[in-house]
């Protein structure tokens, strides 16, 4: 993700830009100017709008009336309709009229792609205009490879993109319309590919391109979006387009999304990485969350995000909490992972201790001694196999558990359970008072840094106890930390309520780069009313708050206390979050599309078949696509593609090479199965354990 020429920084100001949003110590929203589109501004002095796209027939205009009134009533504030063609745009004149005539005057947008003269026709009827640059002129499918010997020679090329351009941006003057530049990571234009590469500063150049054709005709109401499937590069995007903006004096409103985000709960982590991300720097003023559900299903989670915007910027008191600092070393220009240091086995340590934090990141789960009197129940929300009773690692279980309270001495059936899983290489982590009164034999002693600190850094282990932990709130003196004798195995960054967890934690991430000190941090994330939000709420709000901090490569790890919850999922949500911000693969990876007219197969009963017989293969990035408008880069970094080539055809891709074309759709997730098998990626499901009874 860099800029290899210098040619290359100076067309987008790399070496100007110094700033990306209002304030990274607190979150402050971007000012923004007001862009209209129809009856809904979007813009810095309004709430965050909320929008959806239909996946309807175009054509079918009382079936997409229908769902764009599901929508509306759902909460959304802009509907998206795709319009691919001039019998599309024809439907889109009945579209409006009808919901005008039953009382919804929803902003209606066009979603246009390759039809420069199609999007001058709707513009007559619809409230706004997404234009994506990558292929609003250059229709090219496939990456050719265009050669520039000079900046000169790449910019001579935009005379006929202007030249296209223009009419429409005369159009949407005149009538009033709004505009948004859409870039997509994955449809950026075989102009743009070839002198920036598949890189989000390409995808800024790309957008500004357009925004100053805009600006040269002296329309302003327009608004960008910098989309991707990989949340760290939609951040990395949006934050450079900001950055950009900032360097230029210009002040449009920023679209945010995840494309292809899939659905589910992976579909809801991986919009609240990314989107979240940015709104805990004060970005965003219109948001959608791009699902492979119903459109109106979306509206519930976007609904949600943009709350927590909207808290995170009025919490005035949580920044105030957190003690000034100024950051010199997280680069918002690139992405680099700060790694910590991982266990190193001794020779007097007794078991095995380097399996307690992974390389990729690590999930320590908390565990009653409740808990422990059912072993095999226990064995298995925590993602152990079992043989004979007994619990051995898999690829997603758990690295660490932590009991705030440990079983007596005598309790036998319990230290049974704690013993099994450490000699099967899982950590035990326990407040070191409680370990004091009840020693549990190689375990890991949590004690808080402020009492680090009044014992001056040094720290007595309790009997039996190998290891050291240490428990940052990221408000106190940070200075002890690399003064503690023993060393710590592990930080557990636990930021109190009312205190801004994405604020405290980059203080304590850039103390620890000042001073060189490469403790292993996880981030403790509390949720004490768990039990009291939906599914929905709470994945949104762990990956919003966590990811947003892992989407910087601030962190080795999480623990989620969320009292009520059932253990299975807390894990479950954990493991989410860190393949969700690209650091830990335990499951297969979909990149699938929310559909739209489009669309040339039912593409949710299509991926709820494929995930079912493929699910198993961690490590392997399937993408399925209801067609290839945006061309084969929409399948981002996927190992496979599962692409609507024509009514009733699939083809398939490894990688984004077609390799079968025209595969009949019943004929197709076999397909797909055997093309995995022929490239040595397949392994046969292993044969499901008999499901725990609790005793």
């Amino acid at each position: 993700m860099t800029v290899g020429t210098t040619a290359e920084a100076e067309a987008v100001g790399l070496e100007e830009w110094t700033k990306y949003c209002e304030d990274t110590s607190a979150t402050k929203r971007r000012t923004s100017r007001t862009v209209w589109a129809g009856k809904v501004p979007i813009g810095s002095e309004h709430r965050i709008a909320r929008q959806t796209m239909t996946t309807t027939n175009t054509n079918d205009v009382d079936a997409t009336v229908a769902q764009v009134i599901k929508c509306a009533d759902a909460g959304a504030d802009l509907v998206r309709i795709t319009v691919q063609g001039k019998r599309e745009a024809k439907s889109c004149k009945l579209i409006r009229e009808k919901l005008n005539e039953l009382g919804y005057d929803v902003p209606l947008v066009a979603d246009i792609h390759f039809q420069p003269k199609v999007a001058m026709d709707v513009a007559e009827v619809f409230e706004k205009i997404r234009i994506n640059p990558g292929n609003f002129v250059d229709g090219r499918k496939t990456f050719e490879e265009y050669v520039y010997d000079s900046k000169e020679e790449f910019d001579a090329d935009l005379i006929p993109i202007e030249a296209s351009f223009k009419p429409l941006v005369l159009k949407c003057k005149e009538l009033g319309r709004a505009m948004r530049i859409g870039t997509n990571h994955g449809s950026l234009s075989a102009r743009v590919l070839s002198y920036y590469g598949d890189t989000p500063r390409g995808m800024v150049e790309s957008a500004v391109e357009f925004a100053n054709i805009c600006r040269k005709y002296d329309f302003h109401n327009f608004v960008f979006s910098m989309k991707a499937s990989n949340p760290l590069v939609m951040v990395q995007a949006y934050r450079l387009l900001a950055a950009e903006q900032y360097r230029r004096g210009w002040d449009y409103p920023l679209h945010l999304g995840v494309t292809e985000a899939g659905e589910g709960e992976d579909g809801r982590m991986k919009s609240a990485i990314g989107i979240g991300a940015l709104l805990m720097d004060g970005l965003g003023d219109t948001i959608r969350v791009s699902l492979t559900e119903d459109p109106e299903f979306e509206l519930s989670p976007c609904a949600e995000l943009a709350e927590i915007g909207k808290r995170a910027t009025a919490d005035t008191a949580g920044h105030a909490a957190v003690p000034a600092f100024e950051e010199t070393t997280r680069d918002f220009q690139s992405f680099e992972r700060r790694t910590g240091a991982l266990p190193e086995q001794q020779e007097t340590d007794p078991v095995d201790v380097r399996g307690y934090l992974h390389r990729d990141g690590s999930v320590m789960m908390p565990i009653s001694v409740e808990d422990l009197q059912n072993p095999q129940a226990l064995y298995q929300v925590l993602g152990f196999k079992t043989a004979v009773g007994m619990p051995f690692k898999d690829i997603a279980t758990t690295d660490s558990v932590y009991l705030e309270q440990v079983p007596a001495t005598d309790d036998k059936k319990a230290r049974t359970s704690l013993r099994r899983m450490q000699e099967a290489g899982v950590g035990v982590l326990a407040p070191l008072a409680a370990l004091e009164a009840n020693p549990i034999a190689n375990a890991v002693a949590v004690v808080s840094l402020e009492d680090v600190a009044k014992s001056g850094g040094q720290v007595n282990l309790p009997e039996g106890a190998i290891r050291l932990a240490v428990e940052i709130e990221g408000t106190e003196d940070l200075s002890v930390l690399s003064n503690i004798s023993p060393k710590p195995m592990v930080g557990l960054l636990n930021v109190p309520a009312g205190v801004s967890r994405v604020h405290a934690s980059r203080r304590v991430f850039q103390h620890l780069a000042d001073a060189k000190n490469d403790l292993a941090v996880i981030h403790l994330a509390s949720f004490p009313d768990a039990s009291e939000m939906t599914q929905d709420k709470f994945i949104l709000s762990v990956g919003a708050q966590v990811g947003g901090c892992l989407v910087d490569g601030l962190g080795d790890g999480v623990m989620v206390q969320a009292p009520g919850l059932d253990v299975g999922m807390l894990r479950s949500v954990c493991f989410g979050l860190l393949q969700g911000c690209r650091m830990r693969n335990t499951k297969t990876e979909y990149v699938s599309c929310p559909s739209c007219g489009r669309t040339l197969f039912d593409l949710q009963e299509v991926t709820a078949q494929i995930a079912e017989k493929t699910g198993h293969l961690p490590g392997v990035a399937i993408a399925i696509m209801g067609c290839i408008v945006n061309g084969v880069g929409e399948m981002a970094d996927a190992d496979f593609g599962y692409v609507g080539g024509a009514p009733g055809k699939v083809d398939l891709y490894v990688g984004k090479e077609m390799v079968q074309k025209g595969i009949p759709n019943e004929e197709a997730c076999d397909a797909l199965i055997d093309l995995i098998k022929a490239n040595g990626r397949w392994v046969d499901k292993e044969p499901a354990e008999e499901e725990v009874v609790a005793a």
